[in-house]
């Protein structure tokens, strides 16, 4: 009788989603949960979202294979849709968070992240604002990302400058949303603590009074003697 044990490590996760809808389509490229390229549509071109490194990679001809592959997914879907007679959609509505990239500091520019989770079917709409006044300078929404319960997760960013009294939100809106969800984000601002300043303040009034009574009493002692 043998036993034989395999282990398995997954070193990393390479994926590529091609898809499509009625009126929208996919076509992108991951790696170890990040997106490294995509498929934008509306701009006729491929897009890296990463920063640029000092020796990029490319994909070449990967923006023409795109287009090609939506065809043959507009096709496919058609028939699909024949073949299993219109099936009802199933659908999950997202979660949101939001959150500056780094630590705050006022005055000082600064990139707020909208993370939206959970959802089917893919795309969110992701709407910004700043003191109720909708912002579009700047805003970047990514590509749908594929989790392991088949729902997806997209994040939006909106480069800011903080400043106190300003107030954020990020609104989703999704076909699983009774209403738009929104979140609110506003600088915090950390007031300069007064404890030390207290205690040091006690401190040296204790520390007076104990001299005060130490040379009370030493001249006391030499009255005395």
């Amino acid at each position: 009788c043998w036993q034989v044990y395999a282990e398995h490590k997954v070193l990393h996760i390479d994926l590529v989603i091609s898809g499509c809808s009625d009126s929208d389509g996919v076509d992108m490229y991951g790696l170890d949960g990040e997106e490294m390229w995509y498929a934008d549509f509306n701009k006729g071109e491929g897009v890296m979202p990463l920063p640029p490194f000092a020796d990029p990679f490319t994909y070449p001809g990967a923006y023409e294979q795109a287009v090609g592959n939506q065809g043959v997914c507009k096709a496919n879907l058609a028939v699909n849709i024949k073949a299993y007679k219109n099936p009802e959609e199933k659908i999950a509505p997202p979660h949101s968070s939001i959150y500056p990239r780094d630590d705050v500091d006022l005055g000082v520019e600064n990139t707020l992240i909208c993370h939206v989770s959970g959802f089917y079917p893919a795309p969110v709409r992701v709407r910004w604002t700043r003191n109720n006044q909708n912002l579009t300078e700047g805003v970047r929404l990514s590509t749908p990302y594929p989790n392991a319960d088949v729902t997806f997760n997209q994040f939006s960013s909106l480069p800011f400058t903080p400043e106190e009294g300003d107030i954020y939100g990020c609104t989703v809106e999704h076909k699983g949303l009774a209403e738009p969800l929104t979140r609110i984000w506003e600088p915090e601002v950390i007031q300069p603590s007064v404890g030390p300043a207290v205690f040091c303040g006690v401190g040296l009034t204790l520390g007076l009074l104990g001299v005060a009574a130490g040379t009370f009493f030493l001249i006391k002692g030499n009255q005395c003697n």
